[in-house]
């Protein structure tokens, strides 16, 4: 991932250098695709730098599979915490997760962050960012055993747990909007494409395409 984040010429002269941007949280179960979304996205927003996909820092081997993050032990990781080195984290199934703090100076710049989140977290990303969408990633039922199972990492007695685990939703008032990705890729991918484009627009500029930063 990037070091730090410095807002282009073009993005600071077109919000005169105030914070008018937004951070998009993207949620959703096991299963449901989230990484294929986002990564759909950021094929289609190459070229331009109004967006930016953000890398997280996990307390999760750097070779475990899934998404690209920063893999930092758990001294490491605390260590980072204590220095202001996340606008966000939280703790889920034994490992740690930060949102670098540079993100909220992309925010502040007036640019799009895209986030890979949790439930859980969303009280503090709505604590952390002065403008935040929350995009669920679902999926049907029978999508998501077929998926877990594919991934082999669970019994079939563990996926269907799972799965009969519901979610709360969190109570912090934010704007959540749902994507179904029990179809091919491509309808959410570009539902979630068309939604960006939205809160581009909303920022006062329509955009085409953006490139993800890590």
């Amino acid at each position: 991932m990037s070091g730090s984040f410095e807002a282009p010429a073009s993005l600071t002269q077109a919000t005169g250098g105030r914070g008018g941007g937004m951070a998009i949280v993207v949620v959703g179960p096991s299963g449901a695709g989230k990484d294929s979304v986002m990564a759909y996205a950021a094929r289609h927003f190459t070229g331009t730098d109004r967006v930016v996909f953000a890398t997280r820092v996990i307390t999760r081997p750097a070779d475990a599979g899934g998404e690209d993050h920063r893999s930092v032990d758990a001294e490491t990781f605390m260590r980072m915490k204590r220095d202001g080195a996340f606008c966000v984290s939280w703790e889920a199934h034994g490992l740690s997760y930060g949102v670098p703090a540079e993100m909220l100076q992309a925010i502040e710049a007036g640019g799009v962050v895209i986030v890979n989140g949790s439930r859980q977290a969303l009280p503090a990303f709505a604590a952390a960012f002065p403008r935040v969408k929350v995009v669920s990633i679902t999926a049907d039922a029978d999508v998501l055993a077929e998926r877990l199972a594919r991934r082999g990492r669970e019994s079939a007695a563990a996926i269907a747990a799972r799965l009969e685990r519901r979610p709360g939703e969190a109570d912090c008032g934010l704007d959540i909007e749902t994507i179904d990705n029990s179809g091919p890729l491509e309808i959410a991918g570009n539902a979630f494409v068309a939604l960006l484009n939205t809160a581009l627009g909303a920022g006062g500029t329509s955009l085409v395409g953006q490139k993800p930063v890590g």
